[in-house]
């Protein structure tokens, strides 16, 4: 991997370019599509494992695919970022998304929806990767925690539109084939390619990239193990992971685990939507009103409302249900997000390391959203329902309080 030093002059160093607003809204477009060819199949877990002939337990193994091999190849993808810059391949993982997409709408079994899921993880890291890299390139100082508040927005609005409205419009639209929609899907994300490429054609952003390209660079080695002897970034990512593993896990499962509870799958998908909207809400205020002083409250409340959201969710009931994915909203749309911003501006808040800093983010981070849609869908084929998965996701939340205490405690020392 290859890492630039500095920014370049005008840009997050230096007078804000008033074009930044512009490539924000090329990474919202992006984290969009990301979000929607993720949530894409947690709508159509029961139509698939009809079809395809599949249990929970290998239904499970399908939803965390692409994080296993997004797992390895999010560091490479990282230091690809660094040398060839964000603009082109960003758009090539767009290419590799699209086709992931494409290759579940022919799938025939168990393996060859594996395979087709799998190839999303070769993709994914460079947006995952590339939206903070060009968030900590183009933002500084608030701007930047608002920066990054705006794009998280734009994986929620993906989720709420993938969750809610697959069942109730736009399988209907296609003539109720989920193998139509997988391709519509398809060429929907290869439009928001093309458009990424129309934003980031302006001189501006090519300019920023000349000079990033023209920099001095440093041996990847050297700036991977920078990273991890750092204790508080140690902490970061095992934060990182038990995050994924209990956000992927709600995802991916909430609306089948909703209609188990017995609702339809029309209603399982409106009622999942809840927390992407107000995930929605919470990844554009919280991040932003994070400032240094306040991010061990605000992560420590995120925390609690996650292992609070457990056992509402489990109630299965009402109200208690609907604050439990209220909460789980707003724990959701916050606590990546927050944690990310804690990675970029940790040590010298060097942008140059920011890219390999969020590959191996993910990277770890990762091994936690394989773990999380696996484990639970091993609980629930193993005894019959969601509520010892449930049960888990608390005591995900719990160890995630105990990590923040651990990291305040080395901040307080230092």
């Amino acid at each position: 991997m290859a890492l630039t030093q500095s920014p370049p002059d005008n840009f997050a160093g230096g007078t804000p370019h008033p074009y930044r607003w512009m490539m924000l809204g090329g990474v919202w477009l992006l984290y969009f599509a990301f979000a929607l060819a993720i949530a894409s199949m947690a709508p159509l877990v029961y139509r698939l494992m009809s079809d395809l002939g599949m249990h929970r337990a290998e239904m499970g193994t399908v939803l965390a695919a692409w994080q296993l091999t997004y797992i390895f190849a999010a560091i490479p993808c990282g230091g690809l970022l660094d040398r060839f810059g964000p603009r082109r391949m960003i758009f090539a993982s767009v290419l590799v998304i699209a086709i992931s997409v494409a290759l579940r709408g022919v799938a025939t079994d168990y393996v060859t929806l594996l395979l087709a899921v799998m190839v999303f993880g070769l993709g994914g890291p460079l947006i995952s990767s590339g939206a903070p890299k060009i968030v900590s390139l183009w933002f500084a100082g608030k701007e930047r925690g608002l920066a990054m508040g705006i794009y998280f927005t734009g994986n929620a609005t993906g989720g709420i539109i993938a969750v809610a409205l697959t069942n109730s419009l736009f399988l209907p639209a296609v003539g109720d084939g989920w193998r139509d929609l997988m391709s519509a899907y398809s060429l929907f994300i290869l439009l928001v390619g093309m458009l990424w490429l129309a934003i980031s054609a302006h001189p501006a952003s090519r300019e920023m990239e000349a000079k990033l390209k023209a920099e001095k660079k440093r041996p990847s080695l050297d700036v991977f193990f920078e990273l991890v002897r750092d204790p508080t970034i140690r902490l970061i990512l095992l934060m990182g992971l038990f995050i994924l593993f209990y956000n992927h896990g709600m995802n991916h499962w909430l609306p089948e685990l909703l209609r188990s509870y017995g609702m339809t799958p029309t209603e399982a998908g409106y009622w999942a939507a809840i927390p992407t909207l107000f995930g929605m809400v919470a990844s554009l205020l919280l991040p932003r009103m994070a400032t240094p002083d306040k991010r061990f409250s605000i992560l420590l409340g995120l925390f609690i409302c996650a292992a609070i959201a457990a056992f509402m969710v489990m109630s299965a009931s009402g109200l208690l249900l609907a604050v439990g994915l209220v909460l789980q909203g707003m724990c959701r749309g916050a606590m990546t997000s927050i944690s990310i911003l804690l990675l970029i501006e940790s040590g010298d808040g060097n942008t140059g390391r920011v890219g390999a800093a969020s590959g191996l983010y993910f990277s770890v981070g990762e091994i936690g959203g394989v773990l999380g849609p696996m484990s639970m869908g091993a609980l629930a084929h193993s005894t019959g329902n969601f509520d010892a998965s449930l049960l888990m996701m608390f005591g995900v939340a719990c160890l995630l309080v105990l990590i923040l205490l651990r990291m305040r405690t080395l901040q307080v020392k230092t």
